[in-house]
């Protein structure tokens, strides 16, 4: 599926996805562009090939890995598990230019029901530069059982490793090394660098980069609408995630729901 303007793809959101098992296979947006047609993110890079594009993902939920590549334990470090995760896409509730409605399930390696989903992508153009993407979910506990949502940091204790939720896996050229101080990934503070963004609660970041070939200047906006997360920022892959719980694990009662509510806005400078 893809959202256009004046004949130019914004997003292209595939919603059912044929990604290998050990990927954690969910919907991905790929590729998410500019309104002058600069591409913005990755598919499948070669360092972390369970990356895809901009998609919405868990770490853990209870012992399942819906994030994706090996899962790390203390005990033994990062392995392959055979542990993950799948999204499956139910039905649209709507779909049209200006608003995504989809019903997933998230369903463990062993086929048991977790979550039930209901994500709304609501696109819209906010000025001849300027366009903006609101991701929303609700994911309600289906499972009976309590589902306690983790990371790295908050089940296993490796610092600093706290990546989960909407994920943002920038394409190759956001990597900038060139010494220009217009670049690179911001603060609300105006600071910069991945050490002064990096576990950081704040609201939102910004992304600043110059893409290859056009020289186009660009910047991503990732903001978190519910109030400050601790952001989750790899500059040299390069990455973004939103993590909705930080250093302790969010335990999800049965029937009770999860709600993100994110919006990333994407410039031509």
């Amino acid at each position: 599926m893809e959202l256009r303007h004046e004949g130019r793809p914004l997003l292209r959101y595939v919603f059912s996805a044929e990604t290998p098992s050990d990927e954690a296979t969910r919907p991905y947006a790929h590729p998410v562009c500019t309104l002058a047609g600069a591409e913005l993110t990755n598919f499948r890079p070669n360092d972390h090939r369970w990356h895809h594009g901009l998609s919405f993902t868990i770490n853990r939920v209870a012992e399942w890995n819906f994030w994706g590549g090996p899962t790390y334990r203390k005990a033994d470090g990062y392995r392959w598990r055979g542990d993950h995760g799948t999204q499956r896409h139910v039905a649209w509730r709507e779909c049209s230019a200006t608003r995504l409605v989809q019903s997933l399930e998230w369903l463990s390696g062993a086929g048991e029901l977790l979550l039930r989903e209901r994500r709304t992508l609501t696109p819209a153009i906010d000025s001849s530069s300027v366009w903006s993407l609101r991701w929303q979910a609700e994911l309600e506990n289906a499972s009976g059982r309590v589902l306690p949502l983790g990371n790295c940091a908050s089940q296993e204790q490796l610092v600093g490793s706290h990546y989960t939720g909407l994920q943002f896996r920038g394409a190759r050229d956001l990597l900038d090394e060139h010494g220009d101080a217009a670049i690179g990934v911001f603060a609300e503070s105006g600071a910069a660098d991945e050490a002064a963004v990096h576990g950081v609660a704040a609201n939102g970041i910004e992304w600043r980069g110059q893409k290859d070939g056009s020289q186009r200047r660009i910047a991503i906006r990732f903001a978190n609408n519910a109030g400050p997360l601790h952001w989750f920022v790899r500059r040299g892959n390069p990455l973004v995630a939103f993590p909705f719980q930080f250093d302790r694990d969010l335990p999800l009662a049965p029937g009770d729901a999860l709600s993100i509510d994110h919006t990333l806005t994407f410039s031509d400078l």
